[in-house]
């Protein structure tokens, strides 16, 4: 299915705040770079020595023909050897060690904003969008900050000290060798431009693709019971072949740039050739001397073609950067104000002693609210909750029903007018303090892998094996469980693959009981299980919301009969409201929706008999 979802479209040639940003990563591990660098350094100054051992070897023995000396030169010679080895070990164990960090750094700053973001976020975001910006773009970048940097410090010093020395053994001859550099130059800004369009889009289409795969694993089943694999494929070929297209376009540049750099290289390497031949004819450069320059000139443009890719894949690299901080710099939607984060603590750094105790009762005073773009969905709305009382929901789709549960839970804010928890406007006090006092069970309830214990521990980590046996006890769920080969200890497989619907929702009852909130939220809790799971999952909600404020959205009115309040809304509005008895006296629309509700439940049994 095609995605509505559109990433920010990205111009900058080169985002110098962006990688400063990204340069924030490294500070931990300034030692560890430094050190780095040192070695970096010494393997340049190395490199730049052997060509001048080799102009020592020509003139002093070869062109003399003798040999005298030439044990302390061997001894020097095979000591560079070693320093050098010495060198490329430590550098590669350094970057090694400071890439693998870098990445784990960059996965914990953007997990750990994952957790920040607000609601909203997740509703517009794709999975498989958040997944490519968490694995692949964070190893990208990791990748290229270490080596990448390496190759830069290595490359630009061997230049400089090759540049130096070429000066000092021939400046005319070394002038001459340079000539290809300002060409050079004028090239790579020009390939820098579209290399950098082009992996911006290789970035791009990898996330839709990335996507596409996470609905086609989710979405299996439906898949297949649609039997709509081939469409599903053509529609991937789509994304497939765009990422071909700008893969190949992006290899392509990259791969001329690359020539581009070995010619030059090879042009300078001929200059250096030709006029250093000529001075040897002359008599006015030594034999050494032009071996040296040739060797130079080779070795000058080789850290010039190492650059060249490094350079190439710093336009991956902040293709990757920018789709990242894109992610690192979102500004929750719903956030604490200064204020209150001093008094109560952030989600790093909670307050829970300056937390006050709720008792649960909800106000809607004159709310207002609509999602960023379109008409309001609620406008005025007013709402008294008592502390302990269950409120039911009942109204069409769209009616506002979620709306009104999502802005008590706070996952989204009234646009105008305030809620409040017992007496105080909500964005007071810390949003960690209200989502920590609240129980929030869905239609299809999430199982996070492992085993049963596991995952009703979650809603207290801290929980004893008596405290998660009674839990489960009491929401009815032991009986199921203690059936099974290993207990406690059975795996639930990814999502409770291997329990029913029923069983989903009885553990994830036992894990919200188990957190012990103040405020429940039922979502169409029973909707998906049968009447005999029902009659269970019914007794588990009247021991759950004992004494809790609690709202129940829900179709199968026979969930809410024992509700306090049962609310009708329409169009943002409460058209009904009292207990199961005084509605059916009102004979108005919950009377008209339970009456039918019950024929038909009535008349499948009858036919199912």
């Amino acid at each position: 299915m095609s995605n509505a979802f559109e990433e920010k479209e990205y111009k900058k040639r080169f985002d110098l705040t962006l990688w400063k940003k990204l340069l924030t990563f490294c500070k931990p591990y300034k030692k560890k770079i430094i050190l780095l660098g040192f070695f970096m350094l010494s393997l340049a100054g190395i490199d730049v020595l052997f060509p001048l051992m080799s102009k020592y070897a020509i003139d002093n023995y070869v062109i003399p023909g003798k040999t005298e000396g030439i044990e302390i030169y061997a001894i020097v010679f095979f000591a560079l050897v070693a320093i050098q080895a010495v060198n490329i070990f430590f550098f590669i164990d350094i970057a090694g060690k400071i890439e693998t960090h870098l990445t784990y750094d960059i996965r914990k700053k953007g997990f750990l904003k994952l957790q920040e973001l607000s609601f909203n976020y997740y509703d517009k975001t794709p999975v498989g969008w958040l997944m490519a910006r968490m694995t692949s773009d964070s190893q990208r970048l990791g990748s290229f900050i270490s080596w990448g940097l390496v190759d830069m410090v290595w490359g630009g010093s061997l230049m400089i000290l090759i540049s130096v020395v070429m000066l000092i053994l021939n400046v005319k001859l070394a002038l001459i060798t340079m000539t290809v550099v300002p060409v050079l130059v004028v090239m790579s800004i020009y390939f820098q431009k579209v290399i950098l369009k082009a992996y911006r889009k290789v970035r791009k289409t990898n996330s839709k693709i990335t996507g596409a795969f996470n609905e086609g694993i989710t979405g299996a089943k439906t898949t297949k019971t649609l039997v709509r694999e081939s469409e599903n494929l053509k529609e991937f070929q789509v994304h497939t072949r765009d990422m071909y297209k700008s893969s190949v376009r992006a290899a392509i540049f990259s791969s001329l740039y690359l020539p581009a750099i070995l010619t030059l290289g090879s042009i300078g390497t001929g200059l250096a050739l030709w006029f250093g031949g000529e001075g040897v004819i002359a008599g006015v450069v030594t034999y050494g001397t032009l071996v040296a320059f040739i060797s130079y000139s080779v070795q000058f443009f080789e850290p010039l073609q190492e650059m060249a890719r490094v350079f190439a894949e710093l336009q991956n690299a902040q293709a990757s950067a920018e789709r990242i901080f894109s992610m690192i710099d979102e500004v929750p939607q719903i956030k604490d104000n200064s204020q209150v984060t001093r008094e109560f603590g952030s989600i790093m750094k909670m307050k829970q002693e300056n937390w006050p105790k709720i008792k649960g009762r909800i106000t809607f005073d004159n709310v207002s609210f609509h999602y960023k773009e379109g008409e309001n969905i609620l406008e005025n709305f007013q709402l008294d909750i008592k502390a302990g009382e269950t409120i039911a929901f009942v109204g069409e789709t769209g009616s506002g029903k979620s709306t009104i549960v999502n802005l008590a839970c706070r996952f989204y804010e009234p646009t105008q007018g305030s809620i409040k928890i017992d007496g105080v406007d909500y964005r007071e006090r810390s949003m960690l303090w209200l989502h920590s006092n609240l129980g929030y069970v869905l239609q299809t309830p999430h199982l996070f892998s492992g085993t049963i214990k596991e995952n009703i521990a979650y809603g207290r980590l801290d929980s004893t094996n008596n405290e998660i046996i009674e839990a489960a006890k009491l929401v009815d769920a032991h009986n199921f469980i203690m059936k099974m080969e290993n207990g406690y200890d059975s795996e639930v497989g990814e999502g409770g693959a291997k329990l029913s619907t029923g069983e989903k929702q009885l553990i994830s009852f036992a894990r919200a009981i188990l957190a012990d909130p103040r405020i429940f939220v039922l979502d169409e809790a029973t909707s998906s299980v049968d009447t005999e799971t029902e009659q269970l999952i019914q007794k588990a909600i009247h021991t759950m919301l004992e004494g809790r404020t609690s709202f129940i959205i829900a179709h199968r009115l026979s969930t809410i009969r024992s509700a306090d309040r049962i609310l009708v809304i329409k169009n943002g509005k409460i058209t009904e409201q009292g207990n199961h008895k005084e509605l059916i006296k009102q004979k108005g629309y919950y009377y008209n929706l339970y009456t039918n509700q019950f024929m038909d439940e009535h008349e499948s049994k009858v036919l199912n008999a």
